[in-house]
């Protein structure tokens, strides 16, 4: 057995995940550049930014990499 969480459950919470961090995101006048179901990306000053909705893993030259949308949001806050 996979030491991964929950299977169904992550396949269950994933896409809406995705969606409410595309939504937060796009609110805040970033487009999203790249999104595959595990994976959206953005630009942010100049950098790509990678979200893992998922996780709520966020990584990126431009922030401190971090967890939780709500994290990744406030730094990103115009």
């Amino acid at each position: 057995m996979s030491n991964r969480l929950d299977k169904e459950r992550e396949k269950e919470l994933q896409p809406q995940r995705l969606e409410y961090a595309k939504k937060r995101i796009t609110e805040l006048g970033y487009q999203i550049t790249f999104e595959v179901d595990t994976r959206i990306d953005f630009i942010f000053k100049g950098e790509t930014v990678k979200f893992f909705p998922y996780s709520g893993w966020h990584t990126g030259k431009s922030i401190v990499d971090g967890r939780g949308i709500n994290n990744l949001l406030k730094q990103i806050k115009p």
